[in-house]
Protein backbone atom coordinates (compact mmCIF):
# COMPACT_ATOMS: atom_id res chain seq x y z
CA UNK A 1 0.00 0.00 0.00
CA UNK A 2 0.79 3.47 -0.57
CA UNK A 3 2.64 5.14 2.46
CA UNK A 4 0.35 8.25 1.97
CA UNK A 5 0.97 8.56 5.94
CA UNK A 6 4.41 9.61 6.01
CA UNK A 7 4.01 12.33 3.62
CA UNK A 8 4.27 15.63 5.96
CA UNK A 9 1.84 18.22 5.33
CA UNK A 10 3.15 21.97 5.37
CA UNK A 11 1.99 25.20 5.11
CA UNK A 12 4.26 26.49 2.04
CA UNK A 13 5.92 29.48 2.94
CA UNK A 14 6.76 31.43 -0.43
CA UNK A 15 5.60 35.13 -0.83
CA UNK A 16 3.10 33.92 -3.19
CA UNK A 17 1.12 32.15 -0.86
CA UNK A 18 1.34 33.60 1.92
CA UNK A 19 -1.19 35.62 1.10
CA UNK A 20 -3.56 32.35 0.85
CA UNK A 21 -2.84 30.55 3.84
CA UNK A 22 -5.78 32.21 5.70
CA UNK A 23 -8.40 32.08 3.37
CA UNK A 24 -10.81 29.27 2.65
CA UNK A 25 -9.66 26.48 0.40
CA UNK A 26 -10.70 27.12 -3.23
CA UNK A 27 -12.54 24.42 -4.84
CA UNK A 28 -10.22 23.28 -8.20
CA UNK A 29 -12.02 21.73 -11.81
CA UNK A 30 -8.81 21.00 -13.75
CA UNK A 31 -11.10 20.40 -17.13
CA UNK A 32 -8.53 18.54 -20.18
CA UNK A 33 -10.00 18.25 -23.41
CA UNK A 34 -8.65 15.24 -26.02
CA UNK A 35 -6.85 16.59 -28.98
CA UNK A 36 -8.07 19.97 -29.34
CA UNK A 37 -5.97 22.06 -31.11
CA UNK A 38 -4.48 25.09 -30.04
CA UNK A 39 -6.61 26.87 -31.95
CA UNK A 40 -9.84 25.21 -32.08
CA UNK A 41 -11.50 27.42 -29.34
CA UNK A 42 -12.62 31.22 -30.31
CA UNK A 43 -10.42 32.60 -27.35
CA UNK A 44 -7.39 31.27 -29.49
CA UNK A 45 -9.07 32.74 -33.03
CA UNK A 46 -11.34 29.93 -34.14
CA UNK A 47 -14.09 31.21 -36.75
CA UNK A 48 -15.25 27.79 -37.55
CA UNK A 49 -16.35 26.37 -34.26
CA UNK A 50 -18.03 27.98 -31.77
CA UNK A 51 -17.22 28.02 -27.92
CA UNK A 52 -18.49 30.77 -25.95
CA UNK A 53 -18.57 29.14 -22.77
CA UNK A 54 -14.63 28.55 -23.09
CA UNK A 55 -14.08 32.14 -24.41
CA UNK A 56 -16.22 33.36 -21.43
CA UNK A 57 -13.49 31.99 -19.16
CA UNK A 58 -10.47 33.45 -21.08
CA UNK A 59 -12.56 36.71 -20.05
CA UNK A 60 -12.98 36.11 -16.62
CA UNK A 61 -9.44 34.55 -16.18
CA UNK A 62 -6.07 34.28 -17.25
CA UNK A 63 -5.05 32.81 -20.79
CA UNK A 64 -1.41 31.39 -21.54
CA UNK A 65 0.13 31.61 -24.81
CA UNK A 66 2.79 29.75 -24.15
CA UNK A 67 1.56 26.71 -22.36
CA UNK A 68 2.88 23.02 -23.28
CA UNK A 69 2.04 19.34 -22.77
CA UNK A 70 3.37 16.55 -24.47
CA UNK A 71 2.50 14.58 -28.13
CA UNK A 72 -0.30 12.07 -26.89
CA UNK A 73 -2.45 10.76 -24.28
CA UNK A 74 -1.18 8.78 -21.44
CA UNK A 75 2.21 10.41 -20.92
CA UNK A 76 0.23 13.94 -21.11
CA UNK A 77 -2.03 12.82 -18.12
CA UNK A 78 1.25 10.95 -16.00
CA UNK A 79 3.22 14.56 -16.62
CA UNK A 80 0.17 16.23 -14.83
CA UNK A 81 -0.35 13.49 -12.07
CA UNK A 82 2.93 13.98 -11.33
CA UNK A 83 4.94 17.04 -11.83
CA UNK A 84 7.92 15.16 -13.51
CA UNK A 85 8.94 16.11 -17.47
CA UNK A 86 9.10 13.41 -19.86
CA UNK A 87 12.78 12.46 -19.52
CA UNK A 88 11.60 11.04 -15.26
CA UNK A 89 8.45 10.19 -16.51
CA UNK A 90 7.84 6.40 -15.65
CA UNK A 91 4.98 6.53 -18.71
CA UNK A 92 6.51 8.50 -21.97
CA UNK A 93 3.99 6.99 -24.52
CA UNK A 94 0.83 4.97 -25.60
CA UNK A 95 1.98 1.57 -24.14
CA UNK A 96 -1.47 -0.81 -24.47
CA UNK A 97 0.45 -3.55 -22.17
CA UNK A 98 -0.33 -5.84 -25.23
CA UNK A 99 1.36 -8.69 -23.82
CA UNK A 100 -2.22 -9.50 -21.79
CA UNK A 101 -3.44 -10.54 -25.26
CA UNK A 102 -5.87 -9.19 -27.66
CA UNK A 103 -5.97 -5.98 -26.08
CA UNK A 104 -7.10 -4.22 -29.25
CA UNK A 105 -10.30 -6.90 -29.20
CA UNK A 106 -13.68 -4.81 -28.43
CA UNK A 107 -15.19 -7.82 -27.84
CA UNK A 108 -12.72 -9.51 -26.57
CA UNK A 109 -12.78 -6.34 -24.06
CA UNK A 110 -16.48 -6.46 -23.16
CA UNK A 111 -16.34 -9.64 -21.83
CA UNK A 112 -12.57 -9.91 -20.16
CA UNK A 113 -12.09 -6.62 -18.23
CA UNK A 114 -8.64 -7.80 -17.74
CA UNK A 115 -7.74 -6.78 -21.60
CA UNK A 116 -8.71 -3.32 -20.36
CA UNK A 117 -6.28 -0.31 -19.70
CA UNK A 118 -3.25 0.99 -20.32
CA UNK A 119 0.61 0.04 -18.60
CA UNK A 120 -0.75 1.28 -15.08
CA UNK A 121 1.55 3.78 -12.91
CA UNK A 122 3.27 2.38 -9.45
CA UNK A 123 2.14 2.14 -6.50
CA UNK A 124 4.40 4.52 -4.92
CA UNK A 125 3.43 7.08 -7.93
CA UNK A 126 2.74 10.32 -5.88
CA UNK A 127 -0.29 12.47 -7.93
CA UNK A 128 -2.16 15.89 -7.63
CA UNK A 129 -5.09 13.55 -6.19
CA UNK A 130 -2.60 12.45 -3.35
CA UNK A 131 -1.58 16.05 -2.21
CA UNK A 132 -5.13 17.33 -2.40
CA UNK A 133 -6.27 14.17 -0.07
CA UNK A 134 -3.05 16.00 2.24
CA UNK A 135 -4.96 19.34 2.17
CA UNK A 136 -8.13 17.62 2.76
CA UNK A 137 -10.21 17.18 -0.30
CA UNK A 138 -12.53 15.71 -1.85
CA UNK A 139 -10.95 14.22 -4.76
CA UNK A 140 -12.59 12.86 -8.43
CA UNK A 141 -11.97 12.24 -11.80
CA UNK A 142 -14.62 12.05 -14.65
CA UNK A 143 -13.84 11.13 -17.78
CA UNK A 144 -10.59 9.45 -19.38
CA UNK A 145 -7.66 7.92 -16.90
CA UNK A 146 -5.03 6.14 -19.55
CA UNK A 147 -3.02 5.51 -16.62
CA UNK A 148 -3.93 1.74 -15.33
CA UNK A 149 -5.96 -1.31 -15.88
CA UNK A 150 -8.76 -2.90 -13.70
CA UNK A 151 -6.99 -5.05 -10.80
CA UNK A 152 -3.94 -2.99 -10.96
CA UNK A 153 -2.36 0.02 -9.08
CA UNK A 154 -2.84 1.66 -11.18
CA UNK A 155 -6.45 2.41 -10.67
CA UNK A 156 -8.16 5.99 -10.08
CA UNK A 157 -9.17 5.45 -6.62
CA UNK A 158 -5.83 3.59 -6.09
CA UNK A 159 -3.94 6.50 -6.72
CA UNK A 160 -5.70 9.41 -4.54
CA UNK A 161 -9.13 9.42 -5.51
CA UNK A 162 -12.53 9.36 -3.88
CA UNK A 163 -14.62 8.74 -6.81
CA UNK A 164 -14.16 7.17 -10.50
CA UNK A 165 -16.80 7.55 -12.94
CA UNK A 166 -15.31 6.75 -16.48
CA UNK A 167 -13.52 5.35 -19.22
CA UNK A 168 -10.35 3.38 -17.45
CA UNK A 169 -9.20 2.57 -21.15
CA UNK A 170 -8.11 5.16 -23.97
CA UNK A 171 -8.74 2.45 -26.51
CA UNK A 172 -12.51 1.94 -25.00
CA UNK A 173 -12.87 5.80 -25.35
CA UNK A 174 -12.28 5.10 -29.38
CA UNK A 175 -16.17 5.26 -29.53
CA UNK A 176 -19.10 7.17 -27.51
CA UNK A 177 -21.27 4.10 -27.83
CA UNK A 178 -18.82 2.01 -25.56
CA UNK A 179 -20.66 -1.43 -23.94
CA UNK A 180 -20.44 -0.03 -20.43
CA UNK A 181 -18.37 3.03 -18.71
CA UNK A 182 -16.64 2.02 -14.92
CA UNK A 183 -17.96 4.11 -11.70
CA UNK A 184 -14.89 3.44 -8.95
CA UNK A 185 -13.58 -0.11 -9.38
CA UNK A 186 -17.29 -1.62 -11.10
CA UNK A 187 -18.52 -1.84 -14.42
CA UNK A 188 -21.46 -0.05 -15.48
CA UNK A 189 -23.54 -1.03 -18.44
CA UNK A 190 -24.74 0.86 -21.27
CA UNK A 191 -27.11 0.65 -23.58
CA UNK A 192 -24.75 -0.15 -26.64
CA UNK A 193 -22.99 -3.04 -28.44
CA UNK A 194 -19.30 -3.21 -28.02
CA UNK A 195 -17.90 -2.09 -31.47
CA UNK A 196 -14.42 -2.17 -33.23
CA UNK A 197 -14.43 1.29 -34.49
CA UNK A 198 -12.06 0.23 -37.07
CA UNK A 199 -14.31 -0.63 -39.96
CA UNK A 200 -14.81 0.43 -43.61
CA UNK A 201 -17.97 2.05 -45.19
CA UNK A 202 -19.52 -0.56 -47.17
CA UNK A 203 -18.93 -0.67 -50.70
CA UNK A 204 -22.17 -1.51 -52.16
CA UNK A 205 -23.86 1.43 -50.01
CA UNK A 206 -24.11 5.14 -51.31
CA UNK A 207 -21.67 7.19 -49.17
CA UNK A 208 -23.83 10.54 -50.00
CA UNK A 209 -26.84 8.98 -47.93
CA UNK A 210 -27.29 9.97 -44.41
CA UNK A 211 -29.21 6.97 -43.41
CA UNK A 212 -26.41 4.73 -44.21
CA UNK A 213 -24.68 5.96 -41.16
CA UNK A 214 -27.18 5.44 -38.59
CA UNK A 215 -25.18 1.89 -37.26
CA UNK A 216 -22.77 4.12 -36.60
CA UNK A 217 -24.61 5.50 -33.56
CA UNK A 218 -25.91 3.52 -30.38
CA UNK A 219 -28.20 4.37 -27.72
CA UNK A 220 -25.98 5.72 -24.65
CA UNK A 221 -23.75 8.71 -25.80
CA UNK A 222 -21.23 8.46 -23.00
CA UNK A 223 -20.29 12.01 -22.69
CA UNK A 224 -23.88 12.59 -21.41
CA UNK A 225 -23.17 10.27 -18.57
CA UNK A 226 -19.60 12.01 -17.62
CA UNK A 227 -20.94 15.68 -17.53
CA UNK A 228 -23.72 13.87 -15.12
CA UNK A 229 -21.67 12.31 -12.90
CA UNK A 230 -19.69 15.59 -13.25
CA UNK A 231 -22.27 17.62 -11.63
CA UNK A 232 -23.34 14.76 -9.39
CA UNK A 233 -20.12 15.21 -7.68
CA UNK A 234 -20.43 18.75 -7.13
CA UNK A 235 -23.48 18.70 -5.69
CA UNK A 236 -22.40 16.04 -2.87
CA UNK A 237 -19.37 17.84 -2.35
CA UNK A 238 -20.32 21.07 -2.55
CA UNK A 239 -19.79 21.76 1.51
CA UNK A 240 -16.19 20.86 1.79
CA UNK A 241 -13.36 21.65 -0.52
CA UNK A 242 -12.90 19.11 -3.48
CA UNK A 243 -10.88 18.76 -6.46
CA UNK A 244 -12.19 17.45 -9.43
CA UNK A 245 -10.28 16.53 -12.73
CA UNK A 246 -12.67 16.40 -15.67
CA UNK A 247 -11.22 14.44 -18.41
CA UNK A 248 -13.30 14.71 -20.90
CA UNK A 249 -12.85 12.29 -24.17
CA UNK A 250 -13.74 15.51 -26.59
CA UNK A 251 -13.31 15.80 -29.14
CA UNK A 252 -11.17 12.60 -29.71
CA UNK A 253 -12.07 10.53 -32.84
CA UNK A 254 -14.18 8.75 -33.51
CA UNK A 255 -16.58 11.59 -35.28
CA UNK A 256 -19.64 11.04 -33.14
CA UNK A 257 -21.31 14.10 -31.80
CA UNK A 258 -24.96 14.93 -30.56
CA UNK A 259 -27.36 15.31 -33.79
CA UNK A 260 -28.36 18.84 -32.66
CA UNK A 261 -25.03 20.06 -32.73
CA UNK A 262 -24.18 17.92 -36.45
CA UNK A 263 -27.08 19.83 -37.66
CA UNK A 264 -26.10 22.99 -36.83
CA UNK A 265 -22.81 23.09 -38.27
CA UNK A 266 -23.99 21.29 -41.34
CA UNK A 267 -26.49 23.92 -42.11
CA UNK A 268 -23.30 26.27 -41.51
CA UNK A 269 -20.84 24.37 -43.73
CA UNK A 270 -23.16 22.95 -46.22
CA UNK A 271 -22.09 19.60 -47.86
CA UNK A 272 -19.37 17.88 -47.39
CA UNK A 273 -17.20 14.76 -48.39
CA UNK A 274 -18.03 12.00 -46.51
CA UNK A 275 -15.18 10.10 -43.90
CA UNK A 276 -15.34 6.63 -45.21
CA UNK A 277 -13.35 5.35 -42.27
CA UNK A 278 -10.74 2.37 -42.36
CA UNK A 279 -9.86 4.33 -39.13
CA UNK A 280 -12.32 4.96 -36.75
CA UNK A 281 -16.06 4.67 -37.55
CA UNK A 282 -17.69 6.54 -40.30
CA UNK A 283 -18.55 9.27 -40.65
CA UNK A 284 -20.87 11.23 -43.14
CA UNK A 285 -20.35 14.85 -42.23
CA UNK A 286 -16.81 14.81 -41.00
CA UNK A 287 -16.29 18.45 -40.51
CA UNK A 288 -19.73 19.57 -38.54
CA UNK A 289 -19.34 16.39 -36.60
CA UNK A 290 -15.56 17.67 -35.17
CA UNK A 291 -17.33 20.56 -34.78
CA UNK A 292 -19.98 19.57 -33.10
CA UNK A 293 -17.97 17.32 -30.77
CA UNK A 294 -15.86 20.89 -29.65
CA UNK A 295 -19.13 22.76 -29.18
CA UNK A 296 -20.40 19.85 -27.08
CA UNK A 297 -17.42 20.17 -24.59
CA UNK A 298 -18.04 23.82 -24.75
CA UNK A 299 -21.90 23.36 -23.38
CA UNK A 300 -20.40 20.54 -21.05
CA UNK A 301 -18.15 23.64 -19.35
CA UNK A 302 -21.41 26.02 -19.76
CA UNK A 303 -23.09 23.26 -17.37
CA UNK A 304 -20.18 23.24 -14.90
CA UNK A 305 -20.27 26.86 -14.58
CA UNK A 306 -24.01 26.87 -13.78
CA UNK A 307 -24.23 24.49 -11.33
CA UNK A 308 -21.04 26.29 -9.55
CA UNK A 309 -23.14 29.11 -9.37
CA UNK A 310 -26.66 27.40 -9.18
CA UNK A 311 -24.64 26.33 -5.73
CA UNK A 312 -23.11 29.81 -4.90
CA UNK A 313 -19.62 27.85 -5.36
CA UNK A 314 -18.22 29.96 -8.13
CA UNK A 315 -16.57 32.80 -6.40
CA UNK A 316 -14.59 30.19 -4.21
CA UNK A 317 -13.73 27.90 -7.23
CA UNK A 318 -10.57 27.78 -9.36
CA UNK A 319 -11.37 25.82 -13.02
CA UNK A 320 -8.68 25.66 -15.49
CA UNK A 321 -9.03 24.43 -19.28
CA UNK A 322 -6.64 22.78 -21.46
CA UNK A 323 -5.96 20.12 -23.61
CA UNK A 324 -3.57 16.74 -23.57
CA UNK A 325 -1.95 17.25 -26.62
CA UNK A 326 -2.41 18.87 -30.12
CA UNK A 327 -5.09 17.92 -33.20
CA UNK A 328 -5.70 14.58 -34.47
CA UNK A 329 -5.02 13.89 -38.06
CA UNK A 330 -6.56 10.81 -38.97
CA UNK A 331 -10.33 9.76 -37.68
CA UNK A 332 -11.77 12.31 -40.71
CA UNK A 333 -10.47 14.96 -38.81
CA UNK A 334 -9.50 18.24 -40.79
CA UNK A 335 -7.26 20.31 -38.85
CA UNK A 336 -5.81 22.38 -41.37
CA UNK A 337 -9.17 23.50 -42.62
CA UNK A 338 -10.31 24.31 -38.91
CA UNK A 339 -6.94 25.85 -38.56
CA UNK A 340 -6.91 24.36 -35.37
CA UNK A 341 -3.26 24.56 -34.88
CA UNK A 342 -3.53 28.46 -34.90
CA UNK A 343 -0.13 29.80 -35.64
CA UNK A 344 1.44 25.95 -35.68
CA UNK A 345 1.33 23.67 -38.52
CA UNK A 346 -1.24 20.73 -37.43
CA UNK A 347 -1.06 17.93 -40.35
CA UNK A 348 0.11 14.64 -40.28
CA UNK A 349 4.09 14.78 -39.15
CA UNK A 350 3.37 18.30 -37.28
CA UNK A 351 0.23 17.92 -34.57
CA UNK A 352 -0.28 15.36 -32.24
CA UNK A 353 2.34 12.29 -31.81
CA UNK A 354 4.93 15.26 -32.45
CA UNK A 355 7.18 17.61 -30.49
CA UNK A 356 6.57 20.37 -33.16
CA UNK A 357 4.46 23.51 -31.76
CA UNK A 358 1.62 22.05 -33.42
CA UNK A 359 1.53 18.83 -30.98
CA UNK A 360 2.82 19.97 -27.88
CA UNK A 361 1.52 23.73 -27.61
CA UNK A 362 -1.75 23.87 -25.80
CA UNK A 363 -4.95 26.74 -24.96
CA UNK A 364 -4.53 27.31 -21.34
CA UNK A 365 -7.33 29.11 -19.28
CA UNK A 366 -7.61 29.66 -15.35
CA UNK A 367 -10.27 31.58 -13.35
CA UNK A 368 -9.93 32.42 -9.99
CA UNK A 369 -12.45 35.15 -9.31
CA UNK A 370 -11.17 38.00 -6.89
CA UNK A 371 -7.29 36.48 -7.24
CA UNK A 372 -6.88 36.13 -10.95
CA UNK A 373 -7.79 39.90 -12.96
CA UNK A 374 -10.00 39.36 -15.64
CA UNK A 375 -8.97 39.28 -19.22
CA UNK A 376 -5.63 38.78 -18.20
CA UNK A 377 -3.14 37.51 -20.69
CA UNK A 378 0.84 35.98 -19.92
CA UNK A 379 3.68 34.64 -21.91
CA UNK A 380 5.36 32.97 -19.10
CA UNK A 381 6.62 29.90 -20.13
CA UNK A 382 4.78 26.72 -18.59
CA UNK A 383 3.77 23.53 -19.02
CA UNK A 384 1.61 20.67 -17.53
CA UNK A 385 4.19 19.47 -14.84
CA UNK A 386 4.36 22.85 -13.20
CA UNK A 387 0.56 22.05 -12.32
CA UNK A 388 1.66 20.11 -9.14
CA UNK A 389 4.01 22.52 -7.31
CA UNK A 390 1.23 25.48 -8.21
CA UNK A 391 -1.75 22.95 -6.86
CA UNK A 392 0.87 22.76 -4.07
CA UNK A 393 1.53 26.23 -3.20
CA UNK A 394 -2.40 27.27 -3.85
CA UNK A 395 -3.69 24.40 -1.06
CA UNK A 396 -1.04 24.95 1.65
CA UNK A 397 1.09 21.77 1.25
CA UNK A 398 4.33 21.56 0.03
CA UNK A 399 5.05 19.74 -2.73
CA UNK A 400 6.79 16.32 -3.25
CA UNK A 401 10.87 16.25 -4.04
CA UNK A 402 12.42 15.47 -7.27
CA UNK A 403 9.59 17.14 -9.52
CA UNK A 404 10.40 19.25 -12.46
CA UNK A 405 7.68 21.73 -12.39
CA UNK A 406 7.57 25.45 -11.18
CA UNK A 407 4.90 27.28 -9.48
CA UNK A 408 3.06 29.42 -11.87
CA UNK A 409 1.24 31.04 -8.61
CA UNK A 410 2.90 34.48 -8.99
CA UNK A 411 2.19 34.57 -12.05
CA UNK A 412 -1.82 34.00 -11.37
CA UNK A 413 -1.73 36.64 -8.66
CA UNK A 414 0.20 39.20 -10.11
CA UNK A 415 3.47 38.80 -8.12
CA UNK A 416 5.22 38.89 -11.70
CA UNK A 417 8.32 39.83 -9.78
CA UNK A 418 8.59 36.77 -7.89
CA UNK A 419 7.73 34.11 -10.95
CA UNK A 420 10.83 32.01 -11.27
CA UNK A 421 11.36 30.60 -14.77
CA UNK A 422 12.42 27.43 -16.11
CA UNK A 423 15.94 27.61 -17.74
CA UNK A 424 14.54 25.39 -20.17
CA UNK A 425 11.93 22.69 -21.28
CA UNK A 426 12.32 19.32 -21.95
CA UNK A 427 10.68 16.57 -23.92
CA UNK A 428 10.92 13.02 -25.00
CA UNK A 429 9.08 10.46 -26.70
CA UNK A 430 10.06 7.19 -28.08
CA UNK A 431 7.04 7.03 -30.83
CA UNK A 432 6.93 8.33 -34.37
CA UNK A 433 10.46 7.73 -34.65
CA UNK A 434 12.06 8.77 -31.52
CA UNK A 435 11.95 11.98 -30.49
CA UNK A 436 13.73 14.76 -28.27
CA UNK A 437 12.88 18.50 -27.79
CA UNK A 438 14.33 21.61 -25.65
CA UNK A 439 13.18 24.81 -25.74
CA UNK A 440 15.55 27.57 -24.40
CA UNK A 441 13.40 30.89 -24.37
CA UNK A 442 12.69 31.47 -27.84
CA UNK A 443 15.33 28.43 -29.23
CA UNK A 444 13.47 25.02 -29.75
CA UNK A 445 15.70 22.29 -30.43
CA UNK A 446 14.24 18.60 -31.76
CA UNK A 447 15.76 15.94 -32.83
CA UNK A 448 13.70 13.44 -34.93
CA UNK A 449 14.26 9.29 -35.81
CA UNK A 450 16.39 8.76 -32.78
CA UNK A 451 15.14 5.00 -33.49
CA UNK A 452 17.47 5.60 -37.33
CA UNK A 453 20.13 6.54 -34.74
CA UNK A 454 19.77 10.17 -35.76
CA UNK A 455 21.02 12.36 -33.14
CA UNK A 456 21.51 15.72 -35.03
CA UNK A 457 19.38 18.52 -33.79
CA UNK A 458 17.61 20.86 -35.81
CA UNK A 459 16.94 24.24 -34.28
CA UNK A 460 14.09 26.36 -34.85
CA UNK A 461 14.21 30.20 -33.58
CA UNK A 462 10.29 30.56 -32.53
CA UNK A 463 10.40 34.14 -32.43
CA UNK A 464 10.59 34.57 -36.53
CA UNK A 465 10.12 31.22 -37.69
CA UNK A 466 6.79 29.60 -35.38
CA UNK A 467 6.02 27.19 -37.70
CA UNK A 468 9.95 25.33 -37.26
CA UNK A 469 10.60 25.72 -41.35
CA UNK A 470 13.72 27.03 -41.10
CA UNK A 471 16.58 24.77 -39.34
CA UNK A 472 19.85 27.41 -38.20
CA UNK A 473 21.63 24.59 -36.37
CA UNK A 474 24.86 25.09 -38.33
CA UNK A 475 24.69 29.52 -37.71
CA UNK A 476 24.49 28.59 -33.71
CA UNK A 477 26.81 26.28 -32.08
CA UNK A 478 26.69 27.62 -28.77
CA UNK A 479 22.93 26.35 -28.77
CA UNK A 480 23.64 23.61 -30.48
CA UNK A 481 26.28 22.45 -27.81
CA UNK A 482 23.69 23.45 -24.66
CA UNK A 483 21.30 21.43 -25.69
CA UNK A 484 23.01 18.44 -26.50
CA UNK A 485 24.04 18.69 -22.81
CA UNK A 486 20.60 19.10 -21.71
CA UNK A 487 19.05 15.98 -23.75
CA UNK A 488 21.87 14.08 -22.64
CA UNK A 489 21.39 15.00 -18.80
CA UNK A 490 17.52 15.35 -18.77
CA UNK A 491 16.93 12.10 -20.27
CA UNK A 492 16.70 9.00 -17.47
CA UNK A 493 16.76 5.46 -18.80
CA UNK A 494 13.35 4.49 -18.45
CA UNK A 495 11.74 1.84 -16.20
CA UNK A 496 9.55 0.36 -19.18
CA UNK A 497 11.44 -1.34 -22.35
CA UNK A 498 8.81 0.13 -24.28
CA UNK A 499 10.09 3.46 -24.04
CA UNK A 500 13.77 2.64 -25.03
CA UNK A 501 15.63 4.73 -27.42
CA UNK A 502 18.55 2.51 -28.27
CA UNK A 503 20.65 5.53 -29.50
CA UNK A 504 20.42 6.82 -26.16
CA UNK A 505 20.04 3.66 -24.05
CA UNK A 506 21.99 1.27 -25.69
CA UNK A 507 19.27 -0.93 -25.96
CA UNK A 508 15.48 -0.89 -27.81
CA UNK A 509 14.50 -0.22 -31.05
Amino acid sequence: MKKIGLFISLLCVTGATNILQAQKKPNIIYILADDLGYGDIGAMGQTKIETPNIDALAKKGMLFTQYYADPVCAPSRYLLMTGKHSGHAYIRGNDEWAQRGPVWDYKAMEANPFLEGQRPIPDSTITIAEMCKQAGYTTGIVGKWGLGAPMTDGLPNRQGFDYFYGFICQREDHTYYPGHLWENESRVALNNNAEDPNVKFPADLDSLDEKNYAKYQQRDYASDFLISAALRFIDKNKSAPFFLYYASPLPHVSLQAPQKWVDYYHRKFGDEKPFTGGSYFPCRYPRATYAAMVSALDEEIGKLVSKLKALNLYDNTIIVFTSDNGPSYNGGTDSPWFNSGGPFKSEQGWGKGYVHEGGIREPFIITWPGKIKTESKTDHIAANWDFMPTLCDIIGVSAPKQIDGISYLPTLIGQNAKQQKHPFLYWEFPESGGQQAVRIDNWKGIRMNIHKGNLKIQLFDLSSDIQEQHDVASEHPDIIKKMEQIMKDEHSKPEVSTFLMKALDGEGK
